[in-house]
């Protein structure tokens, strides 16, 4: 946090809390569905596991629901509603929306800037949803999701956080209070009971809210080309990782636990890839000691070189990837979450 910026933070504070009087007043409408509708987002500016959340939810209702997740496609080059395909590139419907496309073939996908559009659009389809997940719509006012899940980092939790530029909240702190569940993301693998106590009197939740936390789980690389299927990841001792994410510091982590050597390479979150960068990339993995190396990005930064002429100039590299879950960090409360979106769908 930069406290001399606190100033600038105060100015955004008063037009934020405008904007939420006339909502909360009613002098500006949020439009309710009949169908379903689950938000899931957060009060500061990425890094806190939307997207393995989202993800978390898909797999629970995939198979008792026809799903649908609409986005708004953050970082792409088109605007208005667009319906997924196979042949869609994160260009057109952005990175996470792809990821969704390509690892989900069984759900829908949308993007629209207009949430309450989006909806509409949806709902018009053929095979209309029976559940909507809201990717990141948790700022969208103009929409009242059914359900809204507020997540918040373990390590930086709202609370002890200052709205931008000061610090990374986008929303202010009272905002939390829309929250129906609250889930405390990348926390310990292992949770100390007076460690869970301390953050949740610090969260000092409302009677209605549900507090839950989980955890980050690596899922080992995943080899994406020909290379890479090739290559005896045992021998490996060293690691190029370049990604453009919000926060890559716990993938950071585990790769160093994992292999004697890591370089690293990051970009601006959701950066669109160009020839120079590829060029930087190949070169930074050619400086890397040794013949047992492979290179490895993340599963959001793969979507932004699937479908484009950048991924064949890794075809003589061994590129991974990691996919990562999250899993809650205590099984009753997984019972209870899973039933609380189970019996509201």
């Amino acid at each position: 946090m930069n406290r001399l910026l606190a100033p600038l933070s105060w100015l955004y504070a008063i037009v934020l809390y405008i904007r939420h009087w006339l909502y909360d007043s009613g002098i500006l409408k949020s439009k309710s569905f009949s169908v379903p509708t689950i938000c899931i987002g957060n009060l500061a500016l990425g890094g806190t596991g939307k997207t393995p959340h989202t993800e978390y939810l898909i797999r629970l209702l995939k198979d008792k629901a026809n799903v649908a997740v609409l986005s708004r496609g953050y970082g792409r080059k088109t605007e208005g509603f667009i319906l997924a395909n196979e042949d869609s590139t994160a260009e057109q419907i952005g990175d996470e929306p792809l990821q969704y496309r390509l690892k989900f073939n069984n759900i829908t996908v949308a993007v629209d800037e207009d949430r309450c559009e989006g909806v509409y659009r949806l709902m018009r389809q053929e095979k209309a949803p029976d559940v909507i997940l809201l990717d990141d719509a948790y700022q969208h006012r103009k929409i009242k999701p059914g359900i809204n899940v507020l997540l918040t980092e373990y390590y930086n939790i709202y609370k002890k956080d200052m709205l931008i530029p000061a610090g990374k909240l986008r929303d202010l702190k009272c905002a939390a209070k829309r929250a129906d569940i609250i889930i405390v993301t990348k926390s310990p693998r292992v949770l100390l009971p007076y460690d869970k106590r301390d953050v949740v009197q610090l969260i000092d939740a409302k009677p209605y809210q549900k507090v839950f936390f989980t955890y980050i789980d690596f899922q080992g690389l995943k080899p994406v080309n020909n290379t890479a299927k090739e290559t005896v990841l045992q021998d490996m001792k060293s690691v190029y990782l370049f990604c453009g994410i919000a926060n890559p510091y716990p993938l950071e982590d585990y790769l160093k636990r994992k292999y004697n050597t890591l370089i690293t390479k990051y970009f601006d979150d959701h950066h669109h890839f160009n020839d120079n960068d590829i060029d930087i990339i190949l070169d930074g993995y050619d400086s890397v000691i040794g013949k047992n190396k492979i290179i490895v990005t993340t599963e959001k930064d793969l979507m932004r070189l699937t479908n484009s002429s950048f991924i064949n100039r890794f075809e003589n590299v061994p590129l991974f990837t990691i996919p990562i879950e999250v899993h809650f960090n205590d099984e009753i409360e997984e019972d209870i979450f899973n039933n609380l979106i189970l019996n509201y769908v």
